[in-house]
């Protein structure tokens, strides 16, 4: 029985024995005698209203606050020594479970505040695979605000390739723009229940200069054994040419010794159109209008897509007079790569169009009919020696690259999956330039 009950029923049953009593008790000392029992009678329910009712109710107020998760409020002795002992150790765990919350909060706060800071996009999935979890880099890096939903509604190559990573699968993607990421699916375990988790980590930076210090490495001492050898090779065949030790009569030989002088000439020729890669000179930058600067190119570029018969039209979208900083011989040589680019990609294809688009002061579109990128290619196009044709030598894209990323310019190469034409797009920084 609940003890606050059975105090209110001894208090009822004292009032009923004071009421009473005076009906079956001699008339002699009823008084005294009946308040000799109440006296008794009360001190009884002190006494019990002490052991019993004061300590159950400081119990179920212990209850209720930590029911309530309140750790602030703290009991108060009872007057009894066993309740005392339990209302002291009950203080005691409050003050250490508010310890631990307090601890526990400022954990949580800054381990918020270390993945909101991180570089590193951080995505947490909830049972139900949507993302419960995403910070600042993790957005950027994904296009846009990706709470609540799954992997697979995020419309990014990104998040694509997280979904097919199983749990503990790292892998290193790299896009058409010239990106370069490592994906990483973890887990962790929270109230006994294992979710995942995935860190999305840029690594262009550092692939590109490893490429860069790779190939130009390479570059260099091929370009130094070759370019000796080759030097004393030609240097001994024109001799020869000079001298004919075999006679004027014998035009085969010389026909062949010909042939060997123009192959080193072009051996020495392809070495050489590697190291301009690696000796790209310091940018220059001066303030340009980029509209300005693409007309002024419209001629040659319209010449060399006119030469394979392929039309070129060339439109200004929201024009604007504001200059942006570029160094002029290197973006001319970067632009006239991405249309040969084009023409080579669309070749002897019937009705091949390329359009050039300045949107404002900072955007520079290439757009081509040819076959597009595969799948497959995509990730590679700017890739150090990486060529699609059987021709290429994987230069042409790279110096591009390495021209916009001087500039400080984004790009992407792609192919749309909607009208299928393939576009170059490159986005230079907004800031005017004085």
């Amino acid at each position: 029985m609940n003890a606050t009950r059975l105090f209110a029923l001894l208090c009822l049953l004292t009032l009923a024995i004071g009421v009473t009593l005076p009906f079956v008790m001699p008339w002699g000392k009823p008084l005294a005698i009946l308040a000799s029992l109440t006296v008794v009678t009360l001190i009884t329910e002190l006494v019990l209203y002490r052991i019993i009712v004061r300590p159950h109710r400081v119990a179920e107020i212990g209850m209720d606050l930590l029911r309530e998760q309140d750790y602030s409020t703290r009991l108060a002795p009872v007057g009894q020594r066993d309740a005392d002992k339990i209302v002291a150790l009950f203080n005691d765990l409050i003050s250490r479970l508010k310890a631990e919350k307090l601890h526990a909060g400022e954990q949580n706060h800054l381990l918020n505040l270390l993945i909101d800071a991180s570089p590193l996009g951080i995505l947490s999935l909830d049972r139900e695979g949507r993302i419960q979890i995403a910070n600042a880099s993790s957005a950027r890096i994904l296009g846009g605000e990706v709470k609540g939903k799954t992997l697979a509604e995020i419309a990014s190559p990104i998040a694509a390739k997280c979904a097919t990573l199983s749990k503990g699968e790292t892998t290193i993607l790299r896009l058409s723009d010239n990106m370069v990421y490592r994906c990483s699916r973890l887990s962790f375990m929270d109230r006994g229940v294992s979710h995942p988790f995935f860190l999305v980590e840029i690594l262009t930076e550092e692939v590109l200069m490893a490429e860069r210090e790779a190939y130009g490495k390479a570059i260099r001492m091929i370009g130094h054994e070759v370019n000796n050898s080759m030097a004393s090779v030609g240097s001994i065949l024109s001799l020869l040419l000079d001298i004919r030790p075999w006679g004027e009569e014998d035009t085969d030989i010389s026909e062949a010794v010909k042939a060997c002088s123009a192959r080193v000439a072009g051996l020495s020729e392809f070495i050489s159109s590697y190291s301009k890669v690696v000796k790209i000179p310091p940018v220059r930058k001066e303030g340009k209008n980029l509209a300005e600067f693409i007309t002024r190119l419209r001629p040659l570029l319209g010449a060399m897509a006119s030469d394979h018969a392929i039309s070129l039209d060339l439109s200004i979208i929201d024009p604007s007079s504001a200059s942006i900083g570029i160094d002029v011989p290197l973006l001319e040589q970067a632009v006239i790569n991405i249309v040969k680019n084009s023409v080579e990609s669309i070749g002897d294809r019937p009705g091949g169009h390329i359009e050039i688009s300045v949107t404002g002061s900072h955007r520079l579109t290439v757009t081509d009919n040819g076959p597009g990128i595969a799948d497959e290619a995509a990730g590679h196009i700017f890739t150090p020696f990486f060529s699609t044709k059987p021709s290429g030598q994987g230069l042409g894209l790279m110096f591009v690259a390495e021209i916009l990323r001087r500039h400080g310019a984004t790009f992407s190469l792609a192919t749309s999956t909607e009208d299928r034409l393939t576009r170059f797009s490159i986005n230079f920084p907004r800031t005017p330039w004085n």
